[in-house]
């Protein structure tokens, strides 16, 4: 009875606190925020001023006066800036509460696998300082498998690979443990990286995240094969060598040349992973195949492409971006089930 009191009047939250976005599941309610992990600050005499968070913030990217800078307050999947990540969560919380929410919430987080204990700490404190009452913390690809509905209850080898904005996270789960848990530091990010030096390398244009992050988006392609979606897009941006604006057009084909360095240290970081398991569970995986999530799986070809690769058959959930929060989210609803998950800060 006190139970069902205290979910009445306080809100659990589990966030999946991303490098490029930031997702709020609220218990009984679902995923109600899904905004970029951006916050526009303001300098006026040495004392900063947040503006705007998320959505609104990202839109300023490229586009602010001396006097705004916009900020992505994580890096690699860790806090990068303290006090402009305190804010985001401060302001994603507020509107994550209802109005019955008295109580300040029981927060659970992820953190990438490879993330260290002075990281872990970071994001802890972080969180109670912005107004929780409990902080939990799990591992990314742990709540991922969960999010996933892989049978990680069941004595066999259940592999995730979850691909965000700043970190690769894999995790090997079985008999409701975790067999194997790391990260790399090559995800989406470093896709938009590539892209920009593909087009400055290669047409001596110079463009932004912002668009290149378009651009992945919309004609992106992990595979140079011909066969598949044949979308060409058009970019605008500053020719090196006059110093006018300059179009041109890149087709799939483009963007799977520029992507081949990353998505090949992807390969062969799985590669690794799977060399380094115990025989029975490298069996396992290898027969059930690998699942993928996060923002990166929906990549154009990218599982075929992995698959070609490392050997091994890969499939991507609905709603792969959703993953980790919603796993985060089952956890929350039943800490005692799956206590034994959850990471010390």
């Amino acid at each position: 009875m006190r139970l069902a009191v205290t979910s009445a009047f306080s809100d659990d939250i589990a966030i999946d606190l991303g490098t490029a976005n930031t997702l709020v599941h609220v218990t009984g309610r679902g995923v109600i925020i899904d905004e970029p992990s951006v916050v526009a600050v303001r300098n006026r005499s040495g004392v900063r001023e947040v503006l705007e968070v998320g959505q609104k913030a990202k839109l300023m990217l490229g586009r602010t006066p001396e006097s705004i800078e916009t900020i992505r307050p994580l890096r690699d999947g860790v806090i990068a800036d303290f006090i402009a990540t305190e804010e985001m969560l401060r302001q994603f919380i507020k509107r994550a509460k209802t109005m019955l929410g008295f109580r300040r919430p029981r927060i659970l987080i992820c953190v990438p696998a490879g993330a260290t204990p002075v990281e872990r700490r970071a994001v802890y404190e972080t969180a109670v300082s912005a107004g929780s009452r409990r902080v939990y913390l799990i591992e990314e690809p742990v709540a991922a498998a969960l999010g996933a509905g892989l049978p990680v209850s069941e004595p066999t080898g259940s592999m995730v690979v979850d691909i965000g904005g700043g970190t690769t996270d894999i995790a090997v789960l079985s008999l409701g443990g975790v067999v194997q848990a790391r990260s790399l530091r090559c995800a989406g990010n470093r896709m938009d990286e590539a892209i920009i030096r593909f087009v400055r390398r290669n047409h001596q244009l110079l463009i932004g995240e912002t668009n290149a992050e378009r651009i992945k988006i919309e004609a992106g392609s992990a595979s140079q094969l011909v066969n598949g979606r044949q979308a060409e897009i058009h970019i605008r941006g500053r020719d090196l060598r006059h110093g006018k604006p300059k179009s041109i057009v890149l087709g799939p084909h483009d963007i799977a040349a520029a992507l081949e360095h990353p998505v090949e240290e992807m390969a062969e970081f799985i590669q690794r992973a799977l060399e380094d398991l115990p025989p029975e569970v490298s069996t396992d995986v290898c027969e059930r195949g690998i699942h993928l999530t996060g923002g990166g799986a929906l990549l154009q070809k990218l599982d075929s492409e992995l698959e070609r690769r490392v050997g091994v058959k890969f499939h991507v959930p609905q709603l792969p971006m959703h993953c980790v929060v919603r796993g985060s989210a089952m956890v929350l609803e039943n800490l005692s089930a799956w206590d034994h998950l959850l990471i010390k800060p």
